[in-house]
């Protein structure tokens, strides 16, 4: 347990009195204390005389001592007060009730983001979640939304710390490091948050990683988790719309797993199905014998929902130039791109192609 969480206690009880505060550990040794020359002191006695003491406070060199104890009856810490008169019992025992709290609310703390990260990790039984959620009073049926969050480049070790940051209710929302650049975020949401507030909510991840430790990154977001069980499952969405997104949509930042669209089928084919399916659609001519300039029109063609008068407009060219040139690509493949079906099965073929060429290039 981090001293931190005492200390900022101990700081709170110096300024409302003289006496001096402080915690100790099993060994005795001095871990905070509002008065800083004491820390790093062994006072071993008084933690042996400490342990038997399972009621009330112990009076030992002119200073009071309470246990604290933890979940087997064994001494964690104990917390002491200056004086061993009235006025000092009822002091140290003021301190061990707000020392304990603290103790408490960090371990359930703990416990809990242990706890979450077990589920997204699968590292935890489906029947034991109910268990363990029971222990921690944690409520297993909450829509809770899962963001992962890749620094591109090498991590910041601050990334948790100004992510968390930005999520106050640390009960409800966790911010877990996952490895040396993911970071994933589980926040508790309302039944009708929306596809476009979950985006916004990524959005300030990144922009704040951004302005303040100047990392870019990347977010994917898995689709709403209505029951504990069911984080693991949109975690792993959050995964695949990054790697699914680094594939096909390079440009985005934000990845939903809801809007990956067809990618999301592509990039779970075998790669032989994949060859397969590109030497059953280019019988003629191998879609790699389309240059640059034909690849151009093609994309900004479907970027206009095959508008020919539209796309011609946005490439800069008489609108009989396009015709032309999707008269020449018809003639390469047998496809006619102003048809519908032609031009679903030729826009599958380019994703499917890039597919390729990122599993090539890994």
């Amino acid at each position: 347990m981090s001293n931190s969480v005492f200390q900022g206690v101990i700081s709170q009880l110096k300024e409302i009195s003289d006496r001096t505060f402080g915690v100790i550990d099993t060994d005795g040794y001095v871990v905070s204390s509002t008065d800083a020359a004491l820390l790093g002191e062994r006072w071993q006695d008084a933690a042996v005389k400490t342990a038997g003491c399972y009621e009330g406070v112990v009076t030992f060199n002119q200073k009071t001592f309470k246990p604290i104890f933890g979940n087997n009856n064994a001494l964690d810490y104990a917390v002491f007060c200056s004086g061993d008169d009235e006025s000092a019992k009822l002091s140290c025992q003021m301190a061990f009730i707000a020392l304990n709290d603290a103790k408490t609310f960090y371990e359930e703390k703990h416990d809990r983001s242990t706890f979450v990260k077990n589920i997204i990790m699968d590292n935890i039984l489906p029947g034991d979640i109910y268990i363990r959620a029971k222990e921690l009073h944690f409520a297993t049926e909450a829509h809770r939304a899962v963001f992962l969050v890749r620094q591109l480049g090498h991590g910041d070790v601050a990334t948790v710390d100004v992510i968390s940051g930005l999520f106050q209710d640390k009960t409800q929302d966790f911010v877990l490091s996952v490895n040396e650049t993911d970071v994933a975020v589980i926040k508790q949401i309302g039944n009708n948050t929306t596809a476009a507030e979950l985006e916004q909510i990524a959005q300030n991840i990144a922009d704040t990683l951004k302005n303040e430790l100047f990392v870019k990154s990347v977010i994917g977001i898995g689709t709403v988790a209505e029951h504990l069980r069911n984080l693991a499952d949109s975690y792993k969405e959050a995964q695949t719309a990054i790697d699914v997104g680094k594939v096909f949509d390079t440009e985005r930042s934000i990845i939903n797993y809801e809007n990956l669209g067809i990618g999301r089928l592509i990039y779970q084919l075998p790669t032989t199905l994949c060859d397969i399916f590109l030497d059953e659609v280019f019988k003629k001519n191998s879609i790699d014998s389309l240059d640059q300039e034909t690849l151009f029109t093609i994309n900004k063609f479907f970027e206009n929902n095959l508008n020919v008068s539209e796309t011609s407009r946005k490439l800069f060219v008489h609108r009989n130039t396009l015709v032309y040139r999707l008269e020449k690509i018809k003639k390469l493949t047998g496809l006619d791109l102003r048809e519908f079906d032609h031009a679903i099965v030729f826009k599958v073929a380019l994703m499917v192609r890039k597919y390729l060429s990122s599993r090539d290039a890994r």
